[in-house]
């Protein structure tokens, strides 16, 4: 594990067509992939050969990876939507990922300053991300950066995420 007294820490946003921050997103997504807290497997070949030039195709998507001592320990993948009721754009941060040895040394606040520095630099009303209800570091994590569920009216309860998965045939 890094010491903390002779880090040197540095934020990028990627450029997705370098070869150097494609191989570093796969690998770190692939790290993330293989956490139980994303899934517990790893991404498949085609993912992991592909990611970066997919995502170099949306113009909304936005990436930072999180260096120590020049060693790729952390990512954040996001994309820039837009609030309805805001009638701002927003950033939803879909992945979030630090690597196990470099837990603890405060890089997920890194990676979110930083996100909220290009996001306020866009004019963009929030941030928003999804979190397991039982991935309780992150949820910390977030809590501490002042996330917190989503509601309208405590009334009406909170927000939740759902998916359905589709197939193309």
């Amino acid at each position: 594990m890094c010491k903390r007294k002779n880090m040197d820490i540095e934020l990028v946003q990627v450029h997705y067509t370098d070869d150097k921050h494609s191989n570093e997103i796969a690998l770190l997504l692939n790290a993330y992939a293989s956490d139980p807290m994303g899934g517990g497997n790893p991404l498949e070949k085609h993912v992991l050969k592909n990611i970066s030039k997919e995502l170099s195709k949306i113009p909304h998507a936005l990436s930072i990876i999180c260096y120590v001592n020049n060693m790729p320990a952390g990512l954040l993948n996001c994309f820039e939507t837009f609030s309805t009721f805001s009638c701002a754009p927003l950033i939803n941060i879909h992945d979030l990922i630090v690597l196990k040895e470099f837990r603890g040394l405060g890089l997920s606040q890194k990676l979110l300053e930083k996100v909220e520095e290009i996001a306020l630099s866009k004019g963009c009303c929030k941030l928003t991300l999804e979190v397991l209800s039982g991935n309780e570091i992150a949820k910390s994590s977030y809590k501490k950066f002042g996330f917190n569920g989503y509601e309208l009216d405590p009334k009406s309860g909170s927000a939740l995420f759902w998916q359905k998965s589709i197939q193309n045939t």
